[in-house]
């Protein structure tokens, strides 16, 4: 690869932009400041900028503690993006491996690996999501019974797929219930057809990977190679 190039994916940068660090003299090649950007690397070059070391930008697997107020996209003009919470180069390759509404709580997988995030939003592979739900009113005796069989959405033809309720607490109204498809706005309209309202709603879980309890709303850290694995 041109060392031009490995700057751009390293860097987030343009080409032109990735010119001007060359002839600052801040960019080194195993320890020689390069100023060439059609020099050729291989895998066994070092390369650093300002005494940084830099590594190109390969599939990044991201867990998100996403607050309410934020939406998964990368534009919005109403609210703002969860873009917006982190920190990152070439921000415009990543997108959201299954969203979470502006007012839902907690964990949103982020990756540049198109693959992978079609393992976990494709109705085919079935994956689990679970959730913390807090509802209006009091949780009916029939719900883990319905919601097994499969609820009837309005305007969809098929019911859902059965779905696993617990009750947390059931004076607070708060349950846990994991599904296995992602329909638009799927818990809260599945309990609006059984005369509730879903009040909060916090994604604990997808697939295998558990949000990390360390995270505080608006953090999220690298997923391990475990994690990333599992949905594989």
């Amino acid at each position: 690869m041109r060392l031009d190039k490995f700057l751009c994916d390293a860097l987030g940068i343009t080409r032109k932009e990735a010119t001007k660090l060359l002839k600052s003299g801040e960019v080194t090649v195993d320890g020689v400041a390069s100023k060439s950007g059609a020099l050729k690397l291989t895998e066994a070059n070092q390369v650093a900028w300002q005494e940084r070391p830099l590594s190109q930008v390969g599939p990044r697997y991201i867990m998100l503690n996403k607050p309410a107020g934020f939406v998964c996209s990368h534009e919005d003009g109403f609210n703002h993006t969860a873009f917006v919470l982190l920190d990152e180069p070439k921000m415009q390759d990543l997108h959201f491996a299954g969203r979470l509404d502006v007012d839902t709580t907690g964990l949103v997988l982020i990756t540049d690996d198109g693959q992978w995030s079609h393992r976990i939003t494709s109705p085919k592979h079935k994956c689990d999501k679970t959730y913390r739900v807090w509802l209006a009113d009091s949780i009916g005796d029939d719900y883990a019974e319905q919601l097994t069989q499969g609820i009837q959405l309005r305007n969809e033809r098929e019911l859902t797929l059965p779905a696993h309720m617990e009750v947390v607490d059931a004076s607070n109204n708060e349950l846990l219930l994991t599904i296995h498809e992602g329909k638009y706005h799927q818990v809260k309209r599945m309990f609006a057809a059984l005369g509730n309202k879903v009040e909060q709603l916090h994604r604990e879980r997808v697939g295998a990977i558990v949000l990390d309890e360390a995270l505080e709303p608006g953090d999220y850290r690298y997923l391990t190679a475990d994690e990333i694995a599992s949905v594989w």
